[in-house]
């Protein structure tokens, strides 16, 4: 399959594979999993950034192997609310950065025509996540609103 906004193709990779159980050299239980979880979200760590420490640190391969259920789904349980999905989060972070670039650097055309490209991914993301109810069907991409929320 084909990059969105490139004329080559994308990146192959291997795919993981779930077993039913989790491998033998994992101690934790799947209590103490999402324990963890909880703990390293109220630290101020982002999903993706869990899963990685989880990973590193201690040694459990899959979050879902263990638990049998997602990591953004056992933060929901317990009650966790995001404003955002961490991936609509990440680009819009990245267009304002690349703004605030812009405000200072006005003849970059480069990374002009690169701030359309981030914006189109958050413009589709956002119509993505409407459809689905993640997003309120009101909620417009502004960068300035957005800038203030995000800090």
């Amino acid at each position: 399959m084909a990059r969105m906004h490139a004329k080559r193709r994308g990146k192959s990779g291997s795919k993981k594979v779930y077993r039913d159980s989790p491998p033998e050299w994992v101690t934790m239980k799947a209590e103490e999993v999402e324990k963890k979880i909880l703990e390293l979200y109220n630290e101020g760590y982002e999903p993706s950034v869990i899963g990685m420490i989880l990973r590193d640190r201690y040694g459990i391969p899959s979050v879902r192997q263990v638990t049998g259920k997602k990591l953004v789904q056992i933060l929901k349980e317990q009650g966790v609310t995001m404003k955002y999905p961490e991936d609509l989060k990440a680009l819009i972070k990245k267009a304002l950065n690349l703004r605030k670039h812009l405000e200072f650097n006005k003849k970059d055309k480069h990374n002009a025509r690169g701030l359309q490209l981030i914006e189109a991914k958050i413009w589709r993301l956002s119509n993505y996540y409407k459809e689905v109810g993640v997003l309120p069907e009101d909620w417009k991409y502004d960068p300035e609103k957005l800038r203030i929320e995000l800090g």
